[in-house]
């Protein structure tokens, strides 16, 4: 079964709530970080890595002797990444999405592929739990083939958590498509309601059943409860505002292994993310094996 724990904004809990769900879900279970821009699993885990992998994508490289500055490659490339002018084509690599289509529209075949670095996937294990990481490479700005690389690796059986981008950006449905569900973390506060208002739409329209989890309960108000109830969305747990909790995550401590009564919260979440009446409207989700 594939979880991706997401949220609309950033700060909310989402990794809090991803780490004591890979401490206490029956194994085998793979943590996948995809927050590839920042990502910080491994500073509470502390894994061991067994392999890295660089990601790439290919950008065109011109022939000068046998380009003809018909202008082809640079009318299809919407993101502008080739330019032609009337003694040269210029490619601006950092633009180029690696879709490969200036190759295969250019009449005098003058553009080939070369690989481009733009980021780095980790593999690993700690405790258990495989753990698999993006991390972007410094300048680039490119999330998603980082994304999918990190994805890639995952293994099949078991349970799979992906720890997603925050927001409802092309990063966050990189790393959401294709899972069987969605536990979307949140807080009572007016900017998390609106984020969460986003990332509801967002699963929507990728056809992801989602549940939510209410981080700093007893803060802000009761207008998440009033938006999950009108939208049928069910509040699968509430964590509540605890300084212990806090001060925990700034030691670097996973909270379900620092606050026993907390574990026992993250076990009771597993339990019921894992009960297949809870996505019981999703007739194919997986099961772990």
């Amino acid at each position: 079964m594939i979880i991706t724990i997401a949220s609309g904004k950033g700060g909310t809990g989402k990794t809090t709530v991803a780490l004591s769900l890979a401490r206490v879900m029956p194994g085998p279970v793979q943590l996948l970080d995809c927050d590839v821009e920042a990502p910080n699993d491994h500073l509470f885990l502390h894994p061991t890595v067994t392999a890295r992998h660089d990601v790439t994508i290919p950008v065109p490289k011109i022939d000068a002797q046998r380009c003809v500055r018909c202008g082809e490659c640079s009318s299809l490339c919407v993101f502008n990444a080739l330019v032609t002018l009337p003694h040269q084509t210029i490619v601006f690599p950092e633009l180029c999405h690696g879709c490969g289509g200036c190759s295969r529209v250019c009449p005098s075949g003058a553009i080939a592929e070369v690989p481009r670095t733009v980021g780095v996937v980790e593999e690993g294990h700690a405790d258990g739990i495989r753990i698999v990481q993006g991390r972007l490479a410094v300048g680039e700005a490119l999330v998603p083939p980082v994304i999918d690389a990190v994805r890639q690796r995952a293994r099949s059986g078991g349970v799979v958590l992906i720890d997603a981008p925050p927001g409802t950006s092309c990063s966050m449905f990189a790393a959401t498509r294709g899972a069987d569900a969605a536990v979307l973390v949140t807080e009572p506060t007016p900017f998390g309601l609106n984020d969460l208002e986003l990332a509801v739409e967002a699963l929507e329209v990728l056809g992801i059943p989602s549940v939510v989890v209410l981080n700093r309960a007893g803060i802000g108000d009761n207008r998440v409860h009033a938006f999950c109830a009108d939208r049928n969305i069910t509040i699968l747990a509430e964590i509540p505002d605890d300084r212990r909790i806090a001060e925990a995550t700034a030691k670097g401590k996973v909270v379900a292994d620092a606050l026993p009564e907390m574990r026992l919260e993250f076990e009771a979440l597993a339990k019921k993310l894992l009960d297949p009446k809870t996505f019981g409207a999703r007739a194919d989700i997986r099961r772990p094996a």
